[in-house]
């Protein structure tokens, strides 16, 4: 797949700015990237997270791995090829909900440094929050909430991730939480004061309870 920019595509600049967006939201928009082998918590703790801050006035969405695959990367299955492209894609997505002023939790295995790196560098650095939901292997198949690790075990899916293909984990992610010995309200207290100490929201939005 070529990534030569096309000679009549043109650029065009929004006219409501970023600066005016953050100024109506009380807010930066912003990705935050979860990522962890399946049965770690990243959907859990992505939705736990974006509500905590809903219900403190921030605008917020999840682009969840399946929900993704069921629309946009429907065309997409496991290989390392296609999750290079499933992740290139859903780096672009997040881009522009980062733009439109919204902060964006994306919950994917997004098992390869490369591609977590791709993501990263369309973003501007203050703008993208990796976070790497540590769980062990142990504890995800005991969880194993869609039973494929089983089904991974048995030869029945191939190139799984932690099993029969690799997890590269975050050399030095924004953010580490590990939901096999803490709590999901805990982790979602650790991303939020992430965010306020990054200034993308503020720091009454961290201290606030609800």
């Amino acid at each position: 797949m070529t990534t030569d920019k096309k000679p009549n595509v043109v650029w065009h600049e929004q006219s409501v700015s970023r600066k005016d967006l953050a100024e109506l939201n009380g807010h930066r928009g912003a990705t935050v990237w979860l990522t962890g082998l399946s049965g770690s918590g990243k959907s859990t703790l992505a939705n736990a997270t974006a509500r905590a801050l809903h219900d403190r006035g921030v605008r917020t969405f999840v682009l969840d791995g399946d929900n993704i695959r069921h629309g946009l990367n429907k065309d997409l299955g496991f290989s390392p090829e296609d999750r290079n492209e499933n992740i290139r894609r859903i780096g672009e997505v997040a881009k522009l909900m980062t733009e439109a002023g919204i902060v964006n939790f994306t919950a994917f295995i997004s098992p390869y440094r490369a591609d977590r790196k791709t993501a990263r560098d369309i973003q501007a650095a203050a703008d993208f929050v990796e976070v790497h939901v540590d769980c062990s292997l142990e504890v995800c198949e005991e969880r194993d909430p869609k039973g494929m690790y089983k089904k991974a075990r048995a030869g029945a899916i191939k190139e799984f991730t932690g099993i029969s293909a690799p997890y590269e984990a975050p050399e030095r992610p924004e953010v580490y939480v590990n939901t096999s010995a803490s709590s999901i309200e805990g982790c979602v207290h650790e991303i939020v004061a992430a965010l306020a100490e990054r200034g993308i929201v503020a720091k009454e939005v961290a201290a606030a309870r609800r």
